[in-house]
């Protein structure tokens, strides 16, 4: 291994299978995998690249996610879906009915939380904070996340405005890789894990 190999640190995220939650468009609902979410992960179980370690996000789709995929993976607190305080469980469509100045004000401010959860600029800076805490020294890690914290960490790693990532849309069981070389990141997108 040259000496430029072992300062590069990889990590690549990958978002959970679907559930019920997500074909409703449920707000951060944490909801167990359904039969085709675990069928399709467990598919996916050998698409996976190599990795030294295995992260998820504490939410169950995470969990069962990373489980499926047959991954020992510890969960880490820090990379925890979005709070959508009031929000939580409801589906986007509802709360635009009953607040679409709130869901406005959501959208098109990072520092807004009328939910009563977190706002974006928030969740930037927990998954931000996450990853300027990883070793440099190099390796690979795997990580299961829900989509809003992969977006996030791109934000972050990209230096990108807060605004763009509404513009980021990671699928289910996909793998974005971030490659970390002398303190910058660069992206490698969208690695499908199962043929569509």
């Amino acid at each position: 291994m040259t000496a430029k190999a072992a300062g590069t640190l990889r990590l690549a995220l990958i978002t959970p299978a679907v559930n019920a939650a997500l074909r409703e468009a449920r707000f951060a609902a944490d909801v167990p995998l359904d039969p085709a979410g675990s069928a399709a992960a467990r598919a996916a179980a050998g698409a996976l690249p190599p990795a030294g370690r295995a992260l998820a996000g504490p939410s169950l789709r995470c969990r069962e996610t990373a489980e499926a995929l047959g991954l020992a993976a510890e969960p880490v607190p820090a990379l925890a879906d979005w709070g959508m305080g009031r929000w939580q469980g409801r589906t986007l469509a509802e709360v635009s009915a009953a607040e679409p100045e709130g869901v406005a004000r959501w959208l098109s401010d990072p520092s807004a939380a009328p939910h009563g959860g977190d706002p974006l600029t928030a969740l930037i800076a927990r998954a931000g904070t996450w990853l300027d805490a990883l070793p440099p020294g190099g390796g690979r890690l795997l990580a299961v996340v829900d989509p809003a914290v992969v977006r996030a960490l791109l934000v972050h790693a990209l230096d990108l405005p807060a605004a763009v990532f509404w513009r980021l849309d990671p699928a289910p069981l996909t793998l974005t890789g971030l490659t970390s070389r002398a303190g910058r990141w660069n992206l490698h997108c969208g690695t499908r894990l199962l043929a569509p």
